[in-house]
């Protein structure tokens, strides 16, 4: 069966330390618990996830969503946000993961992104220039969440099709992102993936859809 490959990339700044880090954990624990529901999603989804703050982290390589172990993710008391830093380990993993179609045999659907940050990138030259990289590969959709008053949504619009901002960082804020999150991978599951930008699954009322 053809694989989903779903790249999550999660900002573990500084900033983020105390309630946003802890309710990021509960919100994952939401979504892979969600996608479990999902008897498709179940067969076809495998999941990475990076984290970036002074440096960008794996803490969960490509697995099928079966097997996924969920790391406690937590945060350094200060530094700078990576993004860039990221995008670049992000643009090596995508290289390495995908199986590609060929004229005998079908790869993987195109991948799905989801990047979630509460600031700026402090990398923002490298950003720049990894935006451009991301944005070639052919993902099916990468979806932007800009969490915070301090996040800044035009700094995803050079990556995502999609931006959305949660204005507040506590754990029912993001239980109800990390459930979106679920909804628009099982919704790409069942369209079948392609290259092109994916619709989106209506957000709920705490998500605003910004670009």
């Amino acid at each position: 069966m053809r694989r989903l490959l779903v790249y999550l990339l999660l900002d573990t700044s500084g900033s983020m330390a105390g309630e946003p880090i802890e309710a990021v954990n509960a919100g994952m624990e939401t979504l892979v618990g969600a996608l479990r529901q999902d008897p498709y999603a179940l067969e076809t989804v495998h999941m990475t996830v990076i984290t970036f703050d002074a440096e960008a982290k794996t803490v969960v390589p490509l697995t099928p969503l079966e097997d996924v172990v969920l790391p406690q993710i937590t945060t350094p008391r200060s530094g700078p946000t990576h993004l860039g830093a990221a995008l670049e380990m992000l643009g090596q993993q995508v290289r390495q993961d995908v199986v590609r179609s060929t004229d005998t045999a079908k790869g993987d659907w195109a991948p799905y992104l989801f990047v979630m940050t509460d600031g700026k990138p402090s990398d923002i030259q490298l950003y720049g220039e990894q935006c451009a990289k991301i944005r070639r590969v052919g993902f099916g959709s990468i979806v932007g969440c800009a969490a915070g008053p301090k996040a800044r949504e035009e700094d995803l619009r050079a990556l995502c099709d999609h931006v959305v901002r949660l204005d507040t960082m506590d754990s029912s804020a993001f239980a109800k992102l990390f459930k979106w999150v679920s909804e628009i991978i099982a919704h790409g599951n069942k369209s079948q993936g392609t290259t092109a930008a994916a619709d989106l699954p209506p957000p709920p009322a705490e998500i605003n859809l910004v670009f």
